[in-house]
């Protein structure tokens, strides 16, 4: 913005300055006229008479416009094809020229038998590292040429690898990427140095009271398969290896358990590429997956220093509970919260509920934000708090008081609508991405083995009701307690005085 009102500022005061001047670059006869006046500029500036200037509507020499989009886009539809190994390819197109195309994977850290520990963590890592057909400089260089972007991500149930570039490289790009999940070669060297990278990244954790209590208040919360740690414990580094993340792939990268899907690709094209890539994967039957059983707990770590972080959380209904699942999110939404110096401007954030009743009248609660953690058959919610020590047991009891009055029905329908608008446009704005819109197909269809239309969503959001949100919250702080405090513990009460709280 700034360099362009320089521009025509110098462009302004070189036309003031000029007298008679022949125009250089005039395109015509009518053109070189009016530009070798100075009265003409002038009575242009002044807003006089414009005849002699050319007409914006005369088309430029050897400029051809592309066509107009139509004045409505429909949507397209999504197209789902399964082969016959398992394996599904899903896609819809956009007039976008690029596109986005991921391979995700039912694989994540529940699937870790003991042995396996941090296994996802460090395939995550290795993502687009050297592969049984190319150097990793090969890899990095291929996708350079085609302007692409790469990613990886690990969750606890599901794993995911993308690439982004425009759509005239389809192939090049769905070769790449199945060639990286399917042939990694695993070095040694290159996984000793993802391991020492890991280790420093574990050390930072801890330098993220948030991220450390959200991963702390899993296993607490749970017994099973999602107690496990999302981040390989320190005590697995030693124990990880090429040849390990190799068994482990092997049992669990089948072609039942993936899904290939892109956002801006016409199906037949993404068909015609990735089946021939991918129609050999082995025909396993999808393996079930592991149940946990939610539990409640406490953790508590002294590190001292000068404030207290804690969080609060239960039990709520998973994804496969779709109703329940999103009445969590939108009160996920209308409880809000953030930090104290977090508003991000005027206004942003000061609406929700933890920030007018919580933040903007204590000034020793330093953060407090809803958050929620949910899977495909289970899921936390609850609120996440920092304060000063001294004010710390305030603070949780101040977090238990706001979660009991929205289940006493002290929410107000303004209070509810707004959570619900800004729920919608959270997910309609996110789609706008198609990179989000690619995972988002291939996540749903992992899930569900279908991608619900968003219009779905937005009816269940709509059709939510203050007694909804009232009897669902009165539900979830019924079940047992989970919580996690990390810094100064020593003046946070007993786990048994907090639960009362919530009685």
């Amino acid at each position: 913005m700034y360099r362009t009102a320089a521009s025509r500022a110098r462009a302004l005061k070189g036309v003031l300055t000029r007298s008679l001047r022949p125009a250089r670059y005039a395109s015509s006869s009518a053109v070189a006229e009016t530009s070798s006046s100075t009265p003409a500029y002038l009575s242009w500036l002044s807003g006089g008479s414009r005849a002699a200037l050319t007409s914006l509507d005369m088309p430029l020499q050897g400029v051809s416009l592309p066509p107009p989009l139509a004045d409505k886009v429909e949507p397209s539809k999504l197209q789902i094809t399964t082969l016959p190994n398992g394996l599904k390819i899903a896609s819809e197109t956009t007039p976008n020229p690029a596109a986005s195309i991921g391979l995700y994977v039912d694989c994540g850290s529940i699937y870790e038998a003991p042995y396996f520990h941090g296994a996802t963590h460090l395939l995550e890592r290795m993502a687009f590292k050297s592969t049984l057909n190319r150097t990793h400089f090969r890899l990095v260089r291929e996708i350079e040429a085609i302007g692409g972007n790469t990613s990886a991500s690990a969750s606890r149930e599901q794993m995911s690898y993308t690439i982004d570039a425009l759509k005239t490289y389809v192939p090049e790009m769905v070769e790449v990427l199945i060639d990286s999940v399917r042939n990694p070669a695993f070095l040694d060297w290159e996984v000793n140095e993802e391991l020492r990278k890991m280790k420093v990244e574990i050390a930072e954790l801890a330098k993220n009271p948030m991220g450390f209590l959200l991963e702390a208040i899993h296993s607490a919360g749970y017994s099973g398969p999602l107690a496990s740690p999302l981040y390989a414990p320190e005590s697995a580094l030693d124990r990880l290896n090429g040849e390990l993340l190799e068994e482990f792939m092997t049992e669990n990268f089948t072609a039942a358990r993936m899904v290939l899907a892109a956002s801006g690709v016409e199906h037949e094209e993404l068909l015609k590429v990735a089946e021939p890539l991918t129609s050999d994967l082995p025909n396993v039957p999808p393996q079930l997956a592991p149940k946990s059983q939610y539990v409640g707990g406490d953790f508590r770590q002294h590190t001292g220093g000068e404030a207290t972080h804690f969080a609060v959380a239960f039990e709520v209904p998973g994804w496969n509970n779709e109703k329940e699942a999103v009445t969590a999110t939108v009160l996920q939404m209308l409880m809000g919260g953030g930090g104290s110096f977090s508003a991000g401007g005027p206004g942003k954030g000061m609406h929700s509920w933890l920030y007018r009743r919580v933040l903007n009248e204590y000034q020793e609660v330093q953060s407090c934000t809803a958050f929620t953690s949910i899977f495909n058959d289970t899921g936390l919610f609850g609120i996440y708090g920092c304060s000063s020590p001294q004010f710390a047991a305030k603070a949780i009891e101040l977090a238990a008081k706001e979660l009991k009055d929205v289940a006493g029905g002290k929410v107000n329908q303004a209070h509810l609508d707004r959570a619900k608008a800004a729920t919608k446009s959270a997910v309609l704005m996110n789609l706008e991405s198609r990179m989000i819109a690619a995972e988002d197909i291939g996540r749903q269809i992992l899930t569900y083995g279908e991608r619900k239309p968003v219009d779905q969503f937005l009816k269940s959001v709509d059709q939510l009701t203050l007694k909804d949100i009232a009897d669902f919250t009165s539900k979830v702080i019924s079940k047992p307690l989970t919580m996690g405090s990390f810094g100064d513990v020593l003046a946070v009460p007993s786990y048994d005085t907090i639960s009362s709280k919530f009685r």
